[in-house]
């Protein structure tokens, strides 16, 4: 403990009442000789404090002559149908070396939770208000030096709270094949823009399956890879150890080109400290276009998680076009068979216990204990907690709060059994993956469900996405990759387009070994050459 002084300077505003108030939310009494030698020990610490939150505050540092905002603006309803755009900006590197970069001739989209500097943040929320970042994302400098141009922020459901796409506070996000319907959450927007071909590519946010939630009900390929392979750096959390980005495209090989223009460590991160440097990383899409036989998976062993097929809100149809998908695999020489996982079905208990406690404690103080760059400005807008923010707030962030609120109570020890359970879960997929070169299983266990209607009550709400992260949660606790491809195509049978012949895509979920990118990759980029999935 550093104590520079124990006599507080005239006029300090640590009173004898302060004290009080302070052992008070302790639930504790000092005994009364000792209490003056305490308000001054508390009286000196409130100077330290106060000096330290006057220096001035130190952040990534942002080119803005290299790489300028233009065109910043909140775009007209009709530039926007579909309800996917959160803000508009043009950005593009101007120093000639990146004309030939990775991602030259490339335009992207960012979820509303990644930091771009002078570009407001909504975070698809009206809780917090006017937040507008000081610096960019560590991810938003490597597009641009790769040669890729943003074209602007898309939109996030409520505080990356909602994983259907109602929740947003400038409206729905419009399903691309079914207006009506669900396009996924939390990064709602992203999947949109690039299955209109509105943007070639986006980077989301997956905290219990955001990334590849939206990615299977807009039919493109979304990608979280292995726990801190993307920095995570200066962008919205909600808890930080089940933090992912993650690149959501078209097709394999372009998520296989923006993993590799935006992966590795940045040194500021610590999810990301075991992460290869950016110039150690595979080439993942170099070493896709080169493989003489890309459709050889002779050597590949599959395992399907018997686990991952069942549960009471499994679509039937989901499962049958799923297996017919995983079949295919065998035309490739691939071993495909049936593994149980016993530990798959309290995955989402166990990401329940962190995102919920941790997500609380995140909005009243910040992650601690981290060695990465802190967003304590907008943490600032979130704590303390005031009605207005409260009164505007989504059901489940209510939710998380109140969860929060209660387990600090009655359940003080919940993070802290769940992170260690985190570790057991990890360790049953570790096992499996020791006989099994991937694991798959569908990505949702049904097909997108139609908004809840405007006046719907708070349970109405939540029923749209009862079980929907079922099978993806569990990879934001344990970190393994987990990739979603869409492979085929089932008719809407429930909202206003039931019976109407309009079809919504089925995804199949593909998880790796810890930095197995590239063999997550290899699977899907295979099965995704031999396949029209939209036939299917």
């Amino acid at each position: 403990m550093s104590v520079f002084s124990v006599t507080p300077k005239d006029g300090n505003p640590v009173t004898p009442e302060v004290l009080d108030e302070v052992c008070a939310s302790l639930k504790i009494t000092l005994k009364d000789e000792e209490k003056e030698d305490y308000r001054k020990l508390l009286a000196v610490f409130h100077e330290s404090a106060e000096e330290l939150m006057a220096i001035p505050d130190y952040e990534p540092e942002t080119d803005l002559e290299r790489f300028p905002r233009e065109n910043v603006h909140f775009p007209e309803k009709a530039d926007n149908e579909y309800g996917a755009w959160a803000w508009k900006v043009h950005i593009e590197d101007r120093a000639p070396k990146s004309l030939n970069g990775l991602l030259a001739g490339k335009k992207i989209a960012l979820k509303d939770n990644i930091a771009v500097k002078d570009v407001p943040m909504l975070l698809g929320t009206a809780f917090v208000k006017g937040y507008v970042p000081k610096t960019d994302a560590t991810v938003v400098t490597r597009v641009l030096e790769a040669g890729g141009t943003i074209e602007g922020k898309a939109v996030c459901e409520n505080l990356c709270h909602s994983a259907t796409s109602h929740s947003a506070a400038t409206g729905a996000v419009e399903n691309p094949r079914a207006k009506g319907y669900s396009s996924g959450g939390s990064s709602s927007g992203c999947g949109v823009l690039v299955a209109l071909g509105e943007v070639d590519m986006a980077i989301g946010a997956d905290q219990g399956g955001s990334v590849r939630i939206p990615s299977c009900n807009c039919g493109i390929v979304g990608f979280k890879p292995t726990f801190g392979l993307i920095p995570y750096t200066a962008c919205g959390s909600n808890e930080p150890t089940n933090d992912h980005l993650g690149p959501m495209t078209k097709t394999v090989l372009d998520n296989a080109l923006l993993l590799q223009a935006i992966a590795g460590s940045d040194n500021i991160d610590d999810r990301g400290f075991a992460a290869p440097a950016p110039d150690a990383i595979p080439r993942y899409y170099e070493n896709l276009k080169k493989l003489e036989s890309p459709k050889n998976l002779s050597s590949f062993k599959i395992g399907v998680i018997s686990e991952g097929l069942i549960g009471a809100v499994v679509d039937t149809r989901v499962k049958e076009t799923f297996l017919k998908a995983a079949e295919g695999f065998r035309k490739f020489g691939a071993t495909v068979e049936e593994v149980s996982v016993p530990m798959h079905k309290k995955g989402p208990a166990i990401w329940t216990g962190v995102s919920k406690v941790g997500g609380y404690l995140n909005k009243t103080s910040g992650a601690y204990g981290r060695r990465g760059h802190q967003m304590w400005d907008l943490v600032a807008l979130m704590h303390p907690l005031k009605q207005e923010n409260w009164d505007d707030a989504y059901v489940s962030t209510k939710n998380i709060y109140l969860n929060g609120a209660y387990a600090a109570i009655a359940f003080p020890y919940l993070l802290a059994k769940a992170t260690n359970l985190s570790r057991q879960l990890r360790a049953a997929y570790d096992a499996a993956l020791e006989k099994y070169d991937v694991l798959v299983m569908p990505t949702l266990p049904y097909i997108a469900t139609s908004h809840s209607a405007p006046d719907a009550t708070p349970l109405e709400q939540i029923a749209k996405q009862v079980g929907l992260t079922s099978n993806t949660c569990q990879f934001n606790q344990t970190g393994h990759p987990a990739l979603t491809m869409p492979v085929g195509l089932l008719e809407i049978e429930e909202g206003p387009l039931a019976g109407s012949g309009v079809k919504l895509p089925v995804g199949l979920q593909i998880v790796g070994r810890w930095w197995a990118e590239e063999t997550v990759l290899r699977a899907a980029y295979a099965w995704e050459l031999s396949n029209e999935w939209e036939a299917m």
